[in-house]
């Protein structure tokens, strides 16, 4: 099973198409910058691109286009065990300072 997507490259800015392949019950992510280029392993499979991946098996599944219940479970158990993602950076909002009228 193959799931293709264009997403942009967070290190570049640019857009690029990201494919995810399930093949002997193991998922694998390819992307490219082009058309025509060679698919290439990507240096780090980010938590953007699993949440990605999750999404469009669960818009699948209810058309049972080749999507289990088993993929979906396999994917939501991989994102479970990945570290939680930073947070944003930026001042700390005083939760005080937000009620009072100035």
């Amino acid at each position: 099973m193959q799931i293709e997507w264009i997403e942009e490259d967070a290190a570049t800015g640019t857009k690029r198409s990201v494919r995810a392949e399930k093949f002997a019950r193991k998922w694998s992510f390819r992307v490219r910058a082009r058309r025509r280029t060679n698919w290439e392993t990507p240096l780090q499979v980010t938590r953007e691109m699993w949440e990605t991946l999750l999404d469009a098996l669960e818009r699948r599944l209810p058309r049972r286009e080749g999507v289990t219940d088993d993929d979906v479970k396999q994917v939501r158990a991989v994102i479970a065990g990945l570290p939680a993602e930073p947070a944003p950076e930026g001042p700390p909002v005083d939760a005080g300072d937000a009620d009072q009228d100035k």
